[in-house]
């Protein structure tokens, strides 16, 4: 165990803690919410760099970073479902989760048949995780009807348009080995 994925399970440990502090009656509560998250988020920056900085990447980091995201981010997308109970949150949420699915599944597949190097991480999906932890990071912080949380579903918009624009990238560089057998 290093300190990358002592940070990765960590970004898990704060799921439940997030869930909390999301229904705790009390004012601060949102503010607690999105600190939380936003530690999450950044352990998700910092387990990556270090394990490249002193050379401690491992397949159980490799793994679980990306679970730990996914997780991260479906829960706070689903807590903010329930939050705005509006159909224009819920939408893109749906996008993001559903793609998630969508590219993790096609990630293994590949994986599988060895070209997952075809479908590796690109700078789209960066920007977009990016744009998606600070939508989330305003959204859970911010009470719906603000300023703040206005500018984090237009964010949320942003990254869910992004979100299905790097599947189509994915889901093209997939294509050939997709219909190989058709």
């Amino acid at each position: 165990m290093n300190i990358p994925n002592l940070l990765t399970l960590a970004r898990i440990v704060c799921i439940p803690l997030l869930v909390i502090a999301f229904y705790l009656p009390y004012s601060w509560s949102m503010l607690l919410c999105a600190g939380l998250f936003g530690l999450a988020a950044m352990t998700d920056w910092l387990d990556g760099y270090l394990a490249r900085r002193w050379n401690q990447s491992t397949p159980f980091g490799a793994f679980l970073d990306p679970v730990a995201d996914k997780l991260m981010v479906a829960v706070a997308l689903a807590l903010l479902i329930e939050r705005f109970d509006a159909v224009w949150l819920t939408l893109p949420g749906l996008v993001i989760i559903g793609r998630e699915i969508v590219i993790s599944a096609l990630r293994e597949w590949m994986a599988e048949i060895g070209k997952r190097g075809s479908v590796a991480v690109s700078w789209i999906g960066k920007l977009k995780t990016t744009l998606q932890m600070v939508s989330l990071l305003l959204l859970l912080g911010f009470a719906p009807g603000s300023m703040i949380a206005n500018l984090g579903v237009v964010l949320l918009y942003v990254s869910a348009a992004l979100t299905l624009w790097s599947m189509f990238q994915y889901l093209r560089a997939a294509w050939p080995e997709l219909t190989r057998s058709m």
